[in-house]
């Protein structure tokens, strides 16, 4: 839930849980209490009369700033059954994205499947393998892997897909956005010739990015660094990765470019890093770390605006 809480600290108006269930324990109930205090919407969260709800352990190790999570899954796990017609229906309006981490697989596709009946876009947080994952994707708009060598093949499999990040962690992100004749392209070579661009002596997240492929059959390739955080306000990496797809959500909805995008990502994963805990570090909109990036957007929404008007007269 790090990345729905991030985009909503971020500004999005309106987050919903839909997908997610607790149990009515002491830890379900402050879930949702956390989470409304956020200002997400939690009616759509299905809560089990028994059971047990999810909750995780982590050990963050101050000297190498390493972290060791134990978790519990939450029980029962939820069924498509779990969710009525009626609450699905209701959840989706008005949406302008969803997202799934690429859990319980079959109450995420009921879930998927009339969001893309509503032409709501869909982002999959593809991390890892998992069961029913391949059915997701094929609905999704958007990816975001952990997985470079899926860069190409997820754009050539899945022709709905319009980009497909890669997080790097410490080294960054790499992203390639289709074009609408993309055919097989060699990344491998554009990714070199970008990396060797990449000023590594700068601190702060940049973004390098080059057209590959020719005139007929492109993409286009952007790499970015991560913010390199001095190892004394380094103080937890944990839900970084979270914290950077909730900031492309927000980017997404917000109409913000793909080169600014992943670097805003960036500047948001880096600015968790500095407290403890998933969530504590997450920047509001008025942070002066990414307040520049909220500035363009409010500039880009002026200047469409004002773009719309004149050509009205």
């Amino acid at each position: 839930m790090t990345g729905q809480r991030c985009a909503d600290w971020l500004g999005i108006s309106h987050v919903e849980s839909l997908q997610n269930m607790v149990a009515d324990d002491s830890q379900g109930r402050s879930i949702l209490d956390e989470l409304q205090a956020d200002g997400v919407d939690t009616s759509f969260i299905v809560v089990s009369k028994e059971g047990i709800s999810p909750f995780t352990y982590i050990i963050v190790d101050n000297q190498t700033k390493t972290r060791t999570c134990i978790h519990t899954a939450g029980y029962p796990p939820m069924i498509p059954d779990d969710l009525s017609k009626s609450s699905l229906l209701s959840a989706l309006d008005g949406v302008k994205i969803a997202y799934f981490d690429g859990s319980l697989p079959d109450t995420a596709l009921v879930v998927a499947q009339e969001a893309v009946r509503k032409n709501t876009p869909i982002l999959i947080d593809a991390e890892r393998p998992r069961e029913g994952l391949d059915d997701l994707l094929k609905l999704a708009d958007y990816v975001a892997s952990t997985i470079p060598q899926a860069l190409v093949s997820m754009l050539l499999m899945l022709p709905n897909i319009k980009f497909v990040i890669v997080t790097l962690g410490k080294d960054g992100c790499i992203m390639l956005e289709r074009s609408p004749s993309m055919e097989e392209v060699d990344v491998d070579s554009s990714l070199e010739s970008l990396e060797l661009k990449r000023n590594m002596s700068v601190s702060i997240p940049t973004c390098i990015s080059s057209v590959i492929g020719d005139r007929n059959s492109s993409g286009k390739l952007y790499v970015e660094t991560a913010e390199s955080i001095p190892p004394l306000e380094l103080v937890d990496t944990t839900g970084a990765g979270d914290a950077f797809i909730g900031a492309v959500i927000y980017a997404i909805c917000a109409k913000i470019t793909p080169e600014t995008m992943i670097s805003f990502a960036a500047n948001v994963a880096g600015a968790k890093c500095r407290d403890l805990g998933a969530r504590s570090g997450l920047p509001y909109r008025a942070d002066p770390r990414i307040a520049s990036f909220v500035l363009e957007k409010l500039i880009m929404g002026y200047s469409t605006e004002l773009f719309s008007r004149v050509n009205d007269l």
